[in-house]
């Protein structure tokens, strides 16, 4: 099968391309000009340099493709505002389905977001979806690009389904993003926890999902893609046993994490500088989000690893490419 992968030099993209890869599949990629990652250097790809925004760029390199794996999306959470995450998320996406269509495309997999639909949401709510609660453009735009996957299934024909990540954990955090809070504790940095937690999961996991998605899964259908329900306490202290320091044990309450992050939010207006900790983020690591994946599992076969394999791959990949420096507990990532 022909397949483009957008964003494929991101996270979940590097991983999944070398699995397509082992598949025999031919795979292409579509990434950003300015993108310096380097995670599919070496891989036998065919690669197209272009933006989401472009229409006549997103055509050319969808022309010739049996799937697109729709990865592309910015994740920047600061400003919690951003006109440049909103286009590229949601009107991105609609030239990435435009193309589809137009190209005869037959699957295409729309990677979104776990915070779109998260379970814990109470009925009623005043809000269009769980994650709107927070009024970042990043979990925004995700939801109602989600949409766009969702009405043209149903309206246009087009042959999709939706696989939504939960937190993924893994090699190839090029950024960092996700790992971030594994590298930050392994520098000794976090000496905290709050009372909230997550769902995580590994990222090959998901990209297994992704994978099997081409060929399994209801069309017109999302699918969660997430594993173990862990607090903050949990997750923090299954890092530390891998990385060999000691876990936070400063138990800090919801009120004064969101005061710190109101009081961060008010300074980075000032300065123009990324706060450490934003009032939305603030207000995330008090809650729980999470999530099953039922769905994915049974539909999807999308295995479960544990998250400690998850976490002892990503703090290896760190340490190969010079994100942390130190070595306790080290196990060369199987790439190196």
């Amino acid at each position: 099968m022909r397949i483009l992968v957008t964003g494929g030099d991101g996270m979940l993209g590097s991983i999944l391309v070398r699995l397509l890869i082992e598949q025999k599949h031919d795979v292409s990629v579509f990434t950003h000009p300015s993108s310096k990652s380097g995670t599919l250097d070496g891989l036998s790809v065919t690669k197209f340099i272009g933006c989401v925004l472009q229409p006549g760029e997103v055509d050319h390199a969808v022309k010739g493709h049996d799937a697109i794996i729709h990865a592309a999306a910015v994740t920047d959470v600061w400003p919690a505002r951003s006109e440049k995450v909103r286009k590229i998320n949601i009107e991105g996406t609609k030239n990435v389905i435009s193309a589809a269509l137009k190209n005869g495309i037959k699957r295409f997999v729309y990677i979104g977001s776990g915070s779109s639909v998260n379970a814990k949401d109470a009925p009623g709510s005043r809000y269009p979806f769980p994650g709107a609660k927070y009024g970042l453009d990043y979990i925004d735009s995700k939801y109602y690009a989600l949409q766009l996957v969702m009405e043209a299934a149903k309206n246009d024909g087009l042959p999709a389904i939706a696989v939504l990540p939960s937190y993924m954990i893994g090699p190839y955090d090029s950024v960092p993003g996700s790992g971030r809070m594994i590298q930050t504790l392994a520098s000794g940095k976090l000496k905290f926890y709050t009372d909230g937690g997550r769902n995580f999961v590994y990222s090959k996991d998901v990209a297994v999902a992704v994978a099997n998605s081409l060929t399994k899964g209801q069309t017109g259908k999302y699918y969660i893609a997430g594993n173990e329900n862990l607090t903050y306490k949990e997750f923090f202290s299954k890092v530390a046993a891998v990385v060999g320091v000691r876990e936070p044990v400063v138990r800090v309450p919801g009120w004064t994490v969101k005061a710190i992050g109101f009081i961060s939010d008010t300074i980075a207006a000032v300065s123009h500088k990324p706060p450490l900790l934003s009032y939305p983020m603030a207000r995330i690591s008090c809650d729980r989000q999470y999530v099953s994946s039922e769905d994915a599992v049974r539909e999807l076969h999308m295995p479960q690893t544990k998250i400690e394999e998850a976490i002892k791959e990503c703090y290896s990949w760190f340490i190969d490419n010079g994100y942390i420096k130190s070595k306790k507990n080290y196990v060369p990532h199987p790439e190196t």
